[in-house]
C-alpha cells in the first residue's frame, strides 16, 4: 500500500529533528574547540560540515528561515575568514548552535521561528571588522604574486583527490608560478618547474600537463600535498630567470554535497582500519569509498525507542510465562517422578531458559547507552554558566563509556544539569579568594561515572570553597524551613540535605544563573521518581562532592522472595549481603529502637508490617508470631540494616511492572511483578528505605 505524502512528509520530519539535534551538538562541541583552537582547519571543516548538511535538511523539509539562517553561517566558516577573524569565529559558532537549537524548537511545535537577527549582526560585524595580524601576515608572504590571476579549476576527480588529502592531515596548497616572459626555451622552463614542484611534495594536480602544452602558456598552476610551509615553498619555486612570481594559497575543501559525503565515508574507514588493521598500509581512494560505504550500510540502523520497549514487554511476559512452566514442571515431578516424559521436558526447560537469558541480555544491551552522551552536553554548560559569572573554570570528565539504560540516562539529565550550574556558580570559589587560599586561579568540575552493583553512581564534584554547615542552619532558620532548636538538633548530614528543600538557596542574590531555590528540589524529585538516591558530602574549603545513585535499568531484576505478615516481597538481590536466623529474645530495645547483635556489629532492625502504606496495600491478615525469625541484611553503599521477615520463598528474576500511585503512594517500593502463578510481590525501593530510616534515626543506628 502506498503511503500519502503527508506521512511521507512527517517520517521525514522526525528523522530531521533527530539528526538536527545531533548536529547542534557537534556544533557545540566544535565551537568550543574553535575557542581554544581558534586556526584549527580539521575543527572548521567539522563544523562547515555540519552547518552545511543542516542547511540541506532544513530546506527539504521545508524550513527555508533556518536553511537561509545556515547558508549565511556557512559562507563565513572558510580558512580565509579564520585567518583574518578567527577571534570571533567560535562566538559565531555557538550562537549559531543556540539560535539553531530555539528555530528546531518551535519547528517541532509547528510555531513561528525566532528571527536570526542577533547571529546576521555576528556574522557582517565579523566580515567588516578589520582584518587581524596573522591576515596581514599572510599577505605580505605572497608579495608580488598576489596580483597573478590564477583559476585552479581542478576537475571532479582532482578536488576529490584534494579533500582526500586534506582528511588524512596533509597540507595541501594551491601554487600559481608565472613564467618568465624573458624565457626562451618555454619547454624546459615547465620541465624545471616540475621537478622543483615534485621536490616539494606530490603534485596532485597540474597545468599545463605536459610540455608541449608548456610551449604556449604564462601561467603554470599546480595543487600540491607537502610538508613544507607557504614561505619555504616560495622560496624553491622562485627559480631565477625562470620563474617570476609566485602565488601560494591553502587550496579551499571542497564544500558540495559528494565532497561532504566523501569526507563522511574516509572517516569511517580511517577509524575502522586504525582499530582493526593499524598496521596495514592505507587503503586506495576507491577502496577506501566502497569499504566505508558497505561499513555504514552493514552497521547503521535507527531504530525508533518504542519498538525496542516493545520488545522487551514481550521478552518480559516471556520470562513470567517461563515461571510458570517451572512450577507447572515442579508440580510434574511430585505427581509423576518415574515418568519418562520427565526428563524430555526439564531438558527442553534448560533449553528455553538458556535461550530466554540470551535474548533477555540482547534486549537489555539494545537499551544501554554510554553516558557520554549525556556528559558531552556539558563543557557548553560549564563555559557558559562561567562566563555568565566572570569564572574560570574548566571541566574533567571520566567514565564516559560506563553504560546505562536510555530511559534513566534520558531522566537524569535534568537534574545533572541543576548540578552542574550549581557547582560553577556557588561551588567554584571567584578568583580572588583561590589564589589567597593558595589554589589554581582556575577551577574545576569534575564529572564521574561508575558501576556498583546493581546501580550507577554520578558524581558531581568540584574543588571549590565547599558548604558551611553553620551557615545552612542559619539560612534555614531565616527562611522558616526549621525552628532554631530543631536546627540545632540536626546531624551533619541532615545538615547538608536541607540543600534539597523547596525554596532553599545559598545564592546572595538571585542572577540569571541561581537564586530562586529551584534547582536542588528538582534533583531529589527527579531520583525519586528513578527510585534512586542523591548523596552530598563536603569539605570546608576544598570542594562538594554530590552523587547521583540510579538503577542500572527498570526493566527486570534478580531478586530475593521472602514473605511478612503474609505478604509476598522482594528485595534486589545485588542488596542482600547476608542472611541469617534468630530468636525473639535476641532483637533489644535502645532508645526505641530494635536492635541486632551480629557478631561484633549493631543492626537496626526494619519490620515491614510497620511501616505505613506498605502494609496498607490490600494485605492480608498477618501472621502469628514466630519464636524464630530470619533476618536479610541489606547494604547501600556505607550503610547497613536488618530486615525482619516471616519467611524465606527463594531467589527469582522479576520484570518491574510499575505501580500507579493510586494503588501505593509510598516511595518505599520501586514497583512489582507478577509470579507465574499469577501472585503479585512488591518489590523494595532499597535506597529509599536507607534514606526514610537515615532521617528517622541518628545516623549511627544504621551500622
Amino acid at each position: 500500500m502506498t503511503r500519502q505524502p503527508e506521512e511521507r512528509g512527517a517520517e521525514l520530519r522526525a528523522l530531521f529533528f533527530e539528526s538536527a539535534y545531533e548536529l547542534l551538538q557537534a556544533l557545540n562541541e566544535g565551537g568550543l574547540q574553535l575557542e581554544t583552537h581558534p586556526g584549527d582547519e580539521e575543527v572548521l571543516r567539522g563544523v562547515r560540515r555540519a552547518v552545511h548538511t543542516l542547511k540541506g535538511d532544513a530546506a527539504a523539509c521545508g524550513f527555508a528561515q533556518l536553511s537561509e539562517l545556515a547558508h549565511e553561517v556557512e559562507e563565513v566558516l572558510t580558512p580565509e575568514v579564520v585567518q583574518s577573524r578567527g577571534a570571533g569565529i567560535a562566538e559565531v559558532v555557538l550562537s549559531a548552535a543556540d539560535i539553531f537549537g530555539t528555530m528546531l524548537f518551535a519547528y517541532e511545535r509547528s510555531a513561528e521561528p525566532p528571527p536570526g537577527v542577533h547571529l546576521q549582526k555576528m556574522i557582517r560585524d565579523l566580515l567588516e571588522g578589520p582584518a587581524s595580524k596573522k591576515d596581514l601576515t599572510a599577505h605580505d608572504t605572497r608579495g608580488a604574486g598576489s596580483q597573478i590571476a590564477a583559476k585552479f579549476a581542478w576537475t571532479e576527480y582532482e578536488q576529490l583527490m584534494i579533500s582526500e588529502a586534506v582528511h588524512r592531515g596533509e597540507s595541501v596548497y594551491n601554487l600559481s608560478l608565472r613564467v618568465d616572459p624573458n624565457s626562451l626555451m618555454r619547454a624546459a622552463a615547465f620541465q624545471l618547474i616540475r621537478n622543483v614542484l615534485h621536490g616539494c611534495g606530490t603534485v596532485i594536480a597540474l597545468r599545463p600537463e605536459d610540455n608541449i602544452a608548456a610551449a604556449t602558456v604564462e601561467i603554470v598552476e599546480a595543487a600540491l600535498a607537502t610538508s613544507f610551509t607557504a614561505e619555504a615553498m616560495a622560496q624553491r619555486c622562485r627559480i631565477p630567470s625562470i620563474v617570476s612570481d609566485v602565488r601560494i594559497e591553502r587550496a579551499a575543501t571542497a564544500g558540495i554535497a559528494e565532497h561532504e559525503l566523501l569526507d563522511d565515508l574516509l572517516e569511517v574507514q580511517a577509524n575502522l582500519a586504525h582499530v582493526e588493521h593499524p598496521d596495514d598500509p592505507a587503503p586506495g581512494p576507491g577502496d577506501a569509498i566502497g569499504a566505508a560505504v558497505a561499513t555504514i550500510t552493514e552497521t547503521s540502523l535507527r531504530v525508533d525507542a518504542a519498538r525496542i520497549d516493545a520488545v522487551m514487554n514481550l521478552v518480559g511476559e516471556l520470562i513470567i510465562g517461563r515461571s510458570m512452566l517451572n512450577r507447572t514442571l515442579a508440580e510434574f515431578d511430585k505427581k509423576q517422578a518415574r515418568d519418562p516424559v520427565r526428563a524430555k521436558l526439564a531438558d527442553a526447560m534448560a533449553f528455553q531458559t538458556r535461550v530466554l537469558d540470551e535474548l533477555h541480555k540482547c534486549v537489555l544491551k539494545i537499551r544501554m547507552v554510554p553516558v557520554e552522551q549525556l556528559f558531552r552536553r556539558f563543557p557548553r554548560v560549564v563555559r557558559d554558566v562561567a562566563k555568565q559569572c566572570g569564572k574560570d573554570v574548566a571541566l574533567q570528565v571520566a567514565g564516559q563509556n560506563t553504560d546505562l539504560d536510555k530511559g534513566i540516562l534520558d531522566s537524569l539529565a535534568e537534574p545533572l544539569m541543576h548540578l552542574v550550574r550549581n557547582a560553577v556558580d556557588h561551588g567554584i570559589d571567584p578568583v580572588d579568594e583561590r589564589v589567597a587560599a593558595g589554589k589554581p586561579a582556575r577551577g574545576t568540575v569534575f564529572l564521574n561515572a561508575y558501576h556498583q552493583g546493581a546501580q550507577v553512581v554520578i558524581e558531581v564534584r568540584d574543588d571549590g570553597r565547599g558548604l558551611d554547615t553553620n551557615k545552612l542552619r542559619t539560612l534555614a532558620v531565616e527562611k522558616g524551613i526549621l525552628k532554631e532548636d530543631e536546627a540545632i538538633r540536626l546531624g551533619e548530614q541532615e545538615v547538608l540535605n536541607l540543600i534539597f528543600e523547596p525554596g532553599f538557596s545559598t545564592a546572595a542574590a538571585v542572577t540569571e544563573v541561581s537564586g530562586r531555590g529551584v534547582g536542588m528540589d528538582v534533583v531529589r524529585s527527579a531520583m525519586g521518581k528513578l527510585k534512586g538516591t542523591v548523596h552530598v558530602s563536603t569539605q570546608l574549603g576544598k570542594g562538594t562532592t554530590i552523587q547521583l545513585r540510579a538503577p542500572l535499568t527498570l526493566a527486570s531484576i534478580q531478586t530475593l522472595l521472602f514473605r511478612v505478615g503474609g505478604r509476598l516481597f522482594a528485595v534486589p538481590l545485588s542488596s542482600v549481603v547476608e542472611i541469617t536466623r534468630i530468636r525473639e529474645e535476641e532483637i533489644h530495645m535502645v532508645d526505641q529502637r530494635e536492635i541486632l547483635r551480629l557478631r561484633d556489629q549493631l543492626l537496626t532492625l526494619v519490620r515491614l508490617n510497620r511501616l505505613d502504606h506498605i502494609h496498607a496495600v490490600a494485605a492480608p491478615p498477618a501472621a502469628p508470631t514466630k519464636k524464630t525469625r530470619f533476618v536479610i541484611v541489606i547494604g547501600a553503599a556505607e550503610k547497613r540494616f536488618g530486615l525482619l521477615v516471616d519467611s524465606l520463598v527463594g531467589e527469582e528474576e522479576l520484570v518491574i511492572k510499575a505501580l500507579p500511585s493510586d494503588i501505593v503512594s509510598s516511595d518505599l517500593v520501586s514497583g512489582a511483578s507478577i509470579l507465574g502463578d499469577g501472585t503479585v510481590v512488591l518489590i523494595l525501593n532499597v535506597p529509599a528505605v536507607v534514606s526514610r530510616f537515615s532521617k528517622a534515626l541518628p545516623m549511627e543506628a544504621i551500622a
